[in-house]
């Protein structure tokens, strides 16, 4: 598998006593206009600032730049079509889910998606308006926020998301003896509890008899919320069963059902599916001599690029191929809406939720070696600094060489060639290997960021049960694959460029000023320094990851400057790549698991004369890529959560177990540590620390205690005992091996 988420206009109100002013017709400063974007309400554009600071058309030109630059540098972020926002606040409106509620009985929310540093912002929803349902815990609506202090909003209900039931995945459990709704009169005897699968959710559920579906313990349902009779717990009916929490193939739909993911394709898009046929050689370019292979990992199923390269003087000629998605999934077809629907594919350990159906994703669409296929493919010549020059695009039909796997190709060029390798033309991997070298070449000069964060691998016996969770090895073969798809993708960039037709940019901005000042002071108590905000470049912090490179601190270091980036986003401004250090970039190398990358097909085939049709409109690919990032970061939090659920299932047989780990982060209620067997989160509550007055101070990053000499600090590796592990909410709580529990401070 590849790996690789309505508002009402308003006039802003006017700045609050103590904001920096400036005279009316006088162009802002950066400070001036970032309190203005700040303190104002509703969303904030280039006509509201103009109106604010009494600009005129001779200021137009001027003010687009400044936004751009904020927006570059990160102190400023999107806010939908030409708006913007304070990167560090919440915008005006957004999706938030009911987590449960306050001493009042009011609901309370956080944001859905949340990317910020620390726990999400609280939303202390406003009661429903009079004849409305009240919220119920795990129900989400659009609300409109508004600021009332550092991480708290207030929220008034804009939209619920759906008219369905609202859902509830969790753990039920029956109950037994001990439980103290056991001896409760028969008529108020529930059958049993239902833990949410949402760690965030604090509603305690029960499900009444007669509504628990002859569900038995320890299975993991979807349930639905029945009306509640007074306060309390909250009832709910069994609607679902996904299976029993120790079956490993059931984890993975535990995110599924929570994040909404679809993952039942509709008949229309089935059908078209499956009338799908090969191509012809008719108005293509003819590479079925070209011995194009495909590289990809061993449990790989879909094969939607493939390469080639041959010497071409002190350089090389490479071609890129890349399935023809285009060709089959039709604008505004049902296979369309579903794709854009889906927006990519979704990897989980025990499957994929493809953003195509399988006789497109795994048929048609995959470049299968030896088989006639439809592509989109770029010629390009690669000069021996890494220089990129005359990219050519065109349609045409290939036919693999070679399915080869990360694995084999490392091999062989190690020494160890098999059948498979042996039986390509001569010199093709040289070719391949070498057009690398000059690709990574151009790379190290213009500077980028390369983290090594090692993914963690998953894998599964035979009857679902976790065999092991390991390191995915990073090999040079991958690395020739992700230089020979950014130079594609750069390419297709800039071909629509310049043809001057809009496109939908892969975009990265830099760092928050506040995310660079905290890495700074992290950094800074390691003994490593980075340059000031304003001169910062990725290269400045690749130079930080070379020091540590091979050191007990790599790993450490690696992820404190992830959490400091910006995600990554679609968008049709082109903002440039920070990390890749590129001006312009587009996803244009996986359609077959990425809509945005079909789009970028669509646009070349009008850019060179293939296909005709109205280019998209700025605000229709604005639309485009909010909903694809959406998708997008939906399934990163899947994989993730996933990830840690199968680790916390995995951990719950080794309760007790000493293990390694490293502190990845402080703060006031424990310890963020990351678990070397499998690379994920664990906390080591405060609770679980040695009797002391213990304090945290911010400016030197470290947790020391009053009385003992334990001090505390990111990157510090630590031996802790596994004290809890919740496969179903996928959290595990740390202990202190060499501390006796007497000595421990009590669990509240």
């Amino acid at each position: 598998m590849k790996r690789q988420r309505p508002a009402t206009s308003e006039v802003p109100d006017p700045l609050p006593t103590g904001t920096p002013q400036v005279r009316a017709g006088g162009l802002p400063d950066r400070e001036q206009l970032r309190a203005f974007i700040e303190n104002a309400t509703g969303r904030i554009g280039k006509r509201e600032i103009s109106r604010e600071f009494g600009l005129g058309p001779e200021h137009k030109q001027a003010l687009r730049q400044m936004l751009r630059d904020m927006a570059l540098d990160g102190t400023l972020a999107p806010a939908g079509a030409r708006r913007f926002r304070v990167s560090d606040r919440l915008p005006e409106s957004m999706v938030v889910q009911v987590t449960g509620t306050d001493s009042d009985g009011d609901p309370i929310a956080r944001p859905v998606q949340w990317d910020g540093e620390g726990s999400a912002p609280v939303v202390f929803m406003h009661p429903e308006l009079r004849g409305r349902a009240a919220l119920a815990p795990g129900e989400r609506v659009v609300a409109r926020l508004r600021r009332i202090g550092p991480g708290k909003y207030e929220g008034r209900t804009l939209r619920r998301l759906t008219d369905a039931p609202m859902q509830v995945v969790g753990l039920f459990r029956t109950l037994d003896a001990t439980d103290p709704m056991a001896s409760a009169p028969a008529r108020y005897r529930p059958a049993g509890t239902l833990t949410p699968a949402d760690r965030r959710a604090k509603a305690q559920w029960v499900i009444p008899m007669g509504e628990d579906a002859d569900t038995p313990d320890n299975e993991i349902v979807i349930a639905t919320p029945l009306p509640q009779s007074g306060p309390g717990l909250h009832p709910a009916r069994i609607i679902e069963r996904l299976g029993p929490q120790g079956d490993a193939r059931t984890i993975s739909m535990i995110a599924v059902a929570m994040l909404g993911i679809p993952h039942v394709f509709p008949s229309e898009a089935l059908a078209q599916a499956k009338a799908a046929r090969g191509v012809t050689a008719q108005g293509r370019t003819d590479l079925r001599d070209m011995p194009l292979v495909t590289i990809d990992g061993a449990d790989a199923r879909d094969f939607d690029d493939a390469v080639y390269a041959e010497p071409d003087g002190d350089g090389f000629r490479m071609t890129v191929a890349i399935a023809d998605v285009a060709w089959y999934v039709r604008p505004n077809s049902a296979l369309d809406r579903e794709a854009r629907l889906r927006g990519n594919s979704v990897y989980f350990p025990d499957r994929v939720i493809p953003m195509l159906p399988e006789d497109l994703s795994n048929g048609w669409c995959s470049l299968r070696p030896g088989e006639d296929r439809g592509c989109i493919f770029v010629n390009m010549d690669v000069a021996a600094d890494g220089a990129i020059s005359n990219a050519r695009f065109g349609r045409g039909i290939m036919r693999s060489a070679a399915r080869l796997t990360y694995e084999q190709v490392q091999a062989a060029r190690d020494g160890a060639p098999d059948e498979i390798i042996a039986g390509l033309p001569d010199g093709l991997l040289d070719s391949l290997f070498g057009a690398w070298r000059c690709l990574s070449a151009a790379r190290a000069l213009r500077g980028t960021l390369d983290l090594e964060l090692p993914e963690r691998l998953v894998r599964l016996g035979d009857h679902g049960q976790i065999a092991a969770i390991q390191p995915r090895i990073r090999l040079d073969s991958h690395r020739l694959v992700e230089e020979f798809m950014i130079a594609a993708n750069v390419a297709a960039a800039r071909c629509l460029e310049g043809r001057h037709l809009p496109c939908l940019y892969r975009i990265h901005a830099p760092p928050t000023p506040e995310r660079l000042e905290s890495l700074r002071r992290t950094l800074d108590t390691m003994g490593l320094k980075l340059p000031p905000v304003g001169s910062l470049r990725a290269a400045d912090l690749d130079h930080v990851l070379r020091q540590v490179r091979n050191t007990d601190q790599a790993g450490l270091v690696n992820e404190l400057i992830l959490r400091a980036q910006n995600q990554a986003e679609y968008s049709p401004e082109p903002v440039g790549h920070f990390g890749l250090s590129l001006a312009a970039y587009a996803h244009f190398t996986s359609p077959i698991r990425r809509y945005a990358d079909l789009l970028t097909h669509r646009a070349l085939l009008v850019a060179i004369g293939l296909e005709s049709g109205p280019a998209p409109s700025h605000d229709e690919l604005e639309e485009a890529g909010l909903a694809i990032t959406r998708t997008e970061r939906r399934a990163a939090q899947a994989e993730r959560e996933t990830l840690e659920r199968y680790a916390a299932t995995w951990l719950q047989a080794r309760v007790g177990t000493v293990m390694d780990a490293h502190v990845s982060s402080l703060s006031r209620f424990g310890i963020f540590t990351v678990l070397d067997a499998t690379g994920t989160s664990a906390l080591l509550p405060m609770s679980a620390l040695p009797e002391d007055q213990w304090h945290h101070d911010e400016k030197t990053q470290t947790l020391g205690g009053r009385d003992t000499t334990m001090v505390f600090r990111p990157g510090q590796a630590l031996r802790v005992r596994i004290e809890e592990a919740c496969a179903i909410r996928g959290t595990v709580l740390l202990a202190l091996p060499d501390t006796p529990p007497s000595h421990r401070r009590r669990r509240t």
